[in-house]
């Protein structure tokens, strides 16, 4: 009998006769709340915008006003080579020749190699400059911090943000740095700069013994550290993301270890942590844990804590949502409540690296966040001055010098600037002026670093036959993942049935399984297949070998030994 029920065919034959369930979709109710089908509509190809990004900004030779936005820094500070460094924002004073070339932050160049490798844009050999590899002055081994900072050394650090004063600064960094090292894992110094980051953060979390209730942590001394800047326990998500991808990329246990002490500080906090970019790979963590390790982190809480903006430390940081004079603005990230609601370009393209990638492992959040990408995906088209409307920018006359790649920092609904407080909302516009005031130019209300990370959006969004319905690819940004068949999210806003076209690779024959619904949707599809979703209804289709061999290992379906389904339903 035992052997009977292991034969594949036999789990091929129970899985298409619907006995394994439909898994029940889980709302976030901030997501409730987003237009199901936002106005006015239009996706634009942020695959295609990520490639001119790259094309254009990293041009030595650009002309133009206030170009290039690139130069040569030979200070050489951590590792003894010259680096490449990239313009914050447009014309920002601070940057460029002057400061002897040093100010210029791993937001920016790393966010932005990143965002270019992403899309398919071999960093390591352009034009002969070697980008990926520059990212190794950003680790601060001079100051015996050994970890990736925003700038290359504290000369400059108290120019811009962070820098051993704000958490999220210090962490994020790494973050960037991980997800580059994991698409050039053969980068000469890589591995032991990755090693040196985890080994910080296994130390810092040994020390921090579950509170992390700090402004930020001094990875020199290895002692947390409190000031004028209110604590962020959401570094944990941070610490614990690292500490993670540490331990799929290497296997050492003391990894396992730390990111889940982490996490567990991260999920033991009694009000919502959230401060800037780092409690979605919290929620991401808790999914993908839950899966593969077989914990029951509480996803849920994690993921209202990211969206409904409910924080205190960062007042009302989150997810907007509302329509502002026919315009549809949910979806994108920031504070709901300063001056009516601020949403960035930034925030909004990197939520979407852990939260989409999350669906892999949690499908019961596939409708929800099929449905907030949609809204962040056809928002965020209005932070570049040729998608917006000229009577809500505050400077549509100068837009034209960021050469149709660069966008406003943010969206808000009543502007900062008491000469546009007359501006209907949304207003485009950016905090560049108020960074220098009085020397920085109006166009620096226009951000590269935050459009130089596009590419989040450009490698996980693709559209479909039909208008409104997006493919979103489940592993673009799903770093030291196991190994993996092609996956996909696609959710249908419409009340009414919609039928979608899913292509696969060519000369392959794929079955097309349904993680939601729990079943084959099709078998041997050679080029592509029509797909019925009922409507405000999502699948996540794997695209795994014809003639698999299907096992089950608990609530875990795999194929051919490698995993289709985490979480499938009795």
């Amino acid at each position: 009998m035992n052997t009977f029920f292991k034969a594949p065919t036999i789990y091929f034959l129970l899985a298409n006769l619907s006995l394994f369930a439909q898994v029940k979709q889980q709302s976030i109710p901030r997501v409730d709340k987003m237009a199901d089908v936002p106005q006015p509509f239009g996706i634009i190809d942020y695959n295609q915008l990520a490639k001119d990004f790259d094309a254009t900004v990293f041009d030595f030779d650009a002309k133009g006003k206030l170009w290039p936005l690139v130069w040569i820094d030979k200070s050489q500070k951590n590792f003894p080579q010259d680096v490449v460094g990239l313009y914050t924002a447009m014309g920002d004073v601070r940057q460029g020749k002057a400061n002897k070339g040093m100010f210029h932050e791993a937001l920016a160049t790393m966010g932005a190699t990143l965002g270019a490798s992403l899309v398919g844009i071999d960093k390591t050999n352009q034009d002969k400059l070697n980008y990926v590899a520059m990212l190794k002055n950003y680790f601060n081994s001079e100051t015996g911090w050994d970890i990736m900072m925003n700038n290359t050394c504290p000369e400059v650090a108290l120019l811009g943000g962070g820098y051993g004063r704000d958490w999220w600064y210090d962490v994020y960094p790494n973050l960037l740095f991980y997800a580059v090292y994991d698409l050039y894992p053969n980068e000469p110094g890589f591995e032991e700069i990755a090693r040196k980051i985890a080994d910080k953060f296994y130390e810092a979390d040994v020390i921090l013994n579950g509170n992390y209730d700090y402004s930020y942590f001094d990875y020199g001394k290895m002692t947390p550290m409190k000031n004028n800047i209110c604590a962020q326990p959401d570094a944990a998500a941070g610490h614990a993301w690292i500490l993670y991808s540490a331990y799929k990329k290497f296997g050492d246990q003391k990894y396992l270890d730390g990111a889940l002490s982490a996490l567990s500080a991260l999920e033991s906090q009694p009000i919502n942590p959230t401060y800037e970019l780092l409690m979605p790979f919290g929620a991401y963590l808790s999914a993908r844990i839950n899966a593969e390790e077989g914990k029951k982190y509480d996803t849920a809480k994690m993921l209202d804590w990211t969206f409904d903006g409910t924080a205190i430390c960062r007042e009302g940081w989150g997810f907007l949502v509302g329509n502002w004079n026919g315009f549809d603005i949910s979806g994108t990230v920031g504070s709901t409540v300063h001056n009516g609601g601020y949403g960035f370009l930034m925030n909004t393209y990197d939520a979407a690296w852990p939260l989409v990638p999350m669906v892999r492992y949690d499908q019961s959040y596939a409708d929800a966040i099929g449905k907030w990408m949609l809204n962040a995906a056809n928002a965020s088209k209005f932070f570049y001055p040729e998608h917006m409307p000229d009577e809500h920018e505050t400077i549509p006359e100068l837009a034209h010098v960021g050469k149709g790649v660069i966008g406003y920092e943010g969206i808000i609904k009543k502007s900062l600037y008491p000469e546009n407080e007359s501006i209907s909302a949304p207003v485009a516009q950016g905090d560049g002026p108020l960074w220098v005031p009085g020397q920085n130019p109006k166009e620096s209300q226009l951000s590269v670093y935050g459009s130089g990370h596009v590419g989040i959006f450009g490698s996980i969004i693709k559209k479909t036959n039909v208008e409104g319905i997006l493919q979103l690819d489940l592993l673009a940004t799903d770093f030291f993942n196991d190994k993996a068949y092609p996956s996909y999210l696609y959710y249908n806003p419409y009340n009414e049935n919609k039928t979608i076209t899913v292509n696969v690779e060519s000369g392959k024959k794929v079955d097309l399984y349904d993680t939601v619904s729990g079943k084959f949707l099709a078998k041997n599809v050679s080029s592509s297949s029509k797909i019925k979703l009922d409507g405000k209804t999502s699948a996540v289709i794997v695209m795994v070998p014809s003639k698999g061999k299907v096992t089950h290992s608990g609530h875990k379906m795999l194929v051919d030994n490698i995993v289709v389904d985490y979480n499938l339903q009795p």
